[in-house]
């Protein structure tokens, strides 16, 4: 969605508040606030590039603004004592190269009584630990989540239902959602190939649990996945198919058929805990990724320290990602003896392009970082990260041929609400 659609409506409320302001009713207040980062991100390396989850081009040895800067509008009004709206609209490098707006929030919330409300429309997805405000850097110690874990959902919001129970035990504050619907979203392969993955039937449960500083979450995502436009994809599913017929190899059609991502069963998991205990700040989380396609198992965790001095918050941060499981590359090495001269080159093609695609993406990241609260309602970072892929170029992208890694990355950042 373009930036004049996304400021049209966020501004149209305002607008028809004002035309009727002489009128014998009053409309609904609506409030308007935001928030923002500025930010310049750099590497010690020029032979890949290192993103945030779902962008197609990221920093290297040159400084860019784009990978940690974002800004974001949001609108709210009461329509009546049980009835409000929302809107946000958010304006970031994503899967294109480019600065893109996009509709993040769109829903209308209903307070059925003091425990429950449902919302109907476009929500955040609910699958992390800080889902609804990732984006919000000055909402988060640390300038960025971490990637070992945020990258391993691609999809930002929902289209369709939720209803939340909230209820009160003591000083204990429990927390339960559930939503339904599906989502499109464009993605950025790590070849920086534009695709776009549907998830539909989605079925997501969070949970959360808050006593005094302490704060437990466990959620639960289900749907199936369905990416239709991959000429890559595409290509070596035809070319397995394909093979497998014309020269009888009878394991390369159900190879293709465990790679397809078409309307394959998805899960995720995660559990985390944060803390902010005195001058000490606690975050961990831990998930796990499971699919019936080319798309690999994964298990992911981070934890973060910090302790606050004054003004200032120094932290270090410990995440991990790692492949668990993958569909099984069964191309023969080679063709049986008496077969065409061109059997073997075409398995050893194919067999390097099921490699690929479901190549496994290990990394371990080492951070450091201080966070600033140098005014109100603004903060400064610097962060430090050591990202260690393994077995190949790990999350980051555009790698060059024999790139292992690792790679340091220097940010700094300025966050901001309003």
């Amino acid at each position: 969605m373009n930036k004049r659609l996304i400021a049209t409506l966020l501004t149209l409320p305002l607008a028809v508040s004002s035309a009727y302001a002489q009128d014998s009713f009053s409309l609904p207040a609506v409030k308007i606030s935001g928030f923002g980062t500025l930010a310049a991100t750099q590497t010690s390396s020029d032979a890949a590039q290192f993103v945030r989850p779902n962008q197609s081009a990221g920093a290297t040895h040159t400084a860019r603004t784009g990978v940690d800067s974002n800004f974001g509008v949001q609108a709210n009004t009461e329509i009546n004592s049980w009835l409000s709206a929302t809107a946000q609209g958010l304006v970031r490098k994503d899967a294109e190269d480019d600065f893109g707006a996009e509709l993040a929030w769109a829903f209308l919330k209903g307070k059925v009584n003091d425990n429950l409300s449902v919302r109907v429309g476009r929500m955040g997805l609910p699958v992390f630990m800080i889902s609804d405000y990732r984006n919000v850097g000055y909402a988060n110690t640390m300038l960025r989540p971490p990637a070992e874990v945020y990258t391993q959902v691609p999809m930002n919001s929902i289209d369709g239902i939720d209803a939340t129970w909230q209820q009160s035990f003591g000083d204990t504050s429990v927390s339960a959602q559930l939503a339904f619907g599906r989502t499109k979203n464009p993605i950025s392969t790590s070849t920086a190939a534009l695709v776009h993955i549907e998830a539909t039937s989605v079925t997501a449960i969070n949970l959360v649990a808050e006593h005094g500083p302490l704060t437990l979450r466990m959620g639960r995502a289900d749907g199936t996945l369905t990416v239709n436009d991959s000429t890559s994809l595409n290509t070596l599913l035809g070319g397995l198919r394909a093979t497998g017929a014309g020269y009888s190899l009878a394991t390369l059609a159900p190879l293709a058929d465990a790679l397809a991502l078409n309307k394959k069963r998805a899960s995720f998991t995660s559990v985390g805990l944060a803390l902010d205990w005195n001058n000490i700040v606690l975050q961990s989380e831990y998930a796990r990724r499971k699919t019936d396609s080319y798309v690999n198992g994964t298990n992911s965790w981070y934890t973060m320290a910090g302790y606050r001095i004054g003004k200032f918050l120094p932290y270090y941060n410990h995440s991990e990602a790692k492949t668990v499981s993958r569909v099984a590359n069964t191309v023969p090495a080679a063709c049986p003896t008496g077969y065409p001269v061109a059997c073997t080159p075409t398995l050893r093609a194919l067999s390097a392009g099921v490699e690929s695609l479901s190549a496994p993406a290990n990394q371990s990241t080492d951070t450091i970082g201080v966070r600033w609260d140098l005014y109100r309602s603004m903060a400064l970072k610097v962060q430090i990260d050591r990202v260690r892929p393994k077995d190949g170029a790990g999350l980051l992208m555009k790698a060059q041929p024999g790139f292992s890694g690792p790679v340091t990355v220097g940010a700094v950042a300025l966050d901001f609400v309003f």
